[in-house]
């Protein structure tokens, strides 16, 4: 069965996913880039035999492909920017497929600055224009002609809004602020859920989980693209865009001009407040 680790982009998924793949697939904790292949990204190529040739077509082999998943009867992480929605007459996922996710939410004011360095957007009105478009969705662009990568997400805040309000399976709701302010408690509260989710009434190794969240700092990940490079990241206009780019650095009130903040307010204004963001 599946374990989604879903978010928006730019909001901690990769952040997330090198704590969990650290802590599941390594003996130590120790992190290293390799282990994020055990967390891969849905949809994507290798899971269709064939060219998906038009935006939105992907959703009619959504379940045929989490069932061909799921035939090894045992449970799978997946990363996925979708939003939990019908397309097409078909669900993204149901219960059948998954076992439960892991939903990252990260203050969109912040999002902003992160997205408009790694989409390459001409300035922040741009960017925020991307954040509210309800029908807004990507693909690897690399593929011209296929978009088996196709992930739908509509508005910022219709995509939370489409995960936590799921009943069909378990939802673990993270605020990326909480990683920043307290990572090993938060990291704990994911863990303890994914053994949860197993059925494992197990104790956390706390010296592991130490090593994954030591091995896993902005500044650490930021250093090993930098020697290494990092197969997500994306070129624009043949420019590699580093995909560690601010982090902790990144504070929408040194950012963000004061047109786009009144901007953001206007949009989202019961979202922040939901989430205790101070909308100031």
């Amino acid at each position: 069965m599946i374990i989604w680790i879903a978010s928006y982009p730019k909001s901690g998924n990769t952040w997330i996913r090198s704590i969990v793949s650290s802590y599941f697939f390594s003996n130590t904790g120790e992190f290293n880039f390799d282990l994020l292949k055990n967390i891969p990204q849905y949809p994507n190529s290798k899971y269709f035999k064939f060219p998906i040739r038009k935006p939105g077509e992907v959703s009619l082999f959504w379940k045929s492909t989490q069932d061909k998943l799921n035939e090894e009867n045992k449970n799978i992480f997946l990363k996925t920017h979708n939003a939990m929605i019908s397309l097409n007459g078909k669900d993204f996922t149901s219960s059948t497929n998954t076992l439960g996710s892991i939903y990252i939410v990260r203050d969109p004011r912040n999002i902003i600055s992160s997205m408009k360095n790694h989409y390459d957007f001409q300035d922040f009105s741009e960017t925020l224009d991307f954040m509210i478009n309800k029908k807004k969705f990507i693909w690897d662009e690399r593929k011209k002609n296929d978009f088996s990568s196709f992930q739908f997400l509509g508005s910022w805040s219709d995509h939370y809004k489409s995960w936590l309000k799921n009943s069909s399976f378990r939802t673990l709701l993270i605020k990326y602020e909480d990683l920043e302010k307290d990572c090993y408690s938060t990291s704990l509260k994911i863990i303890e859920f994914i053994n949860f989710l197993n059925g494992e009434n197990i104790k956390v190794d706390e010296k592991k989980l130490f090593n994954c969240i030591k091995t896993t700092s902005f500044d650490i990940l930021k250093k090993k693209e930098a020697e290494t490079g990092f197969q997500e990241s994306i070129n624009f206009k043949n420019k590699k865009k580093d995909f560690f780019f601010l982090g902790p650095k990144n504070k929408w009130q040194d950012k963000l001009p004061k047109d786009i903040l009144l901007r953001v307010k206007n949009e989202f204004l019961e979202d922040l407040k939901y989430f205790n963001y101070n909308p100031d």
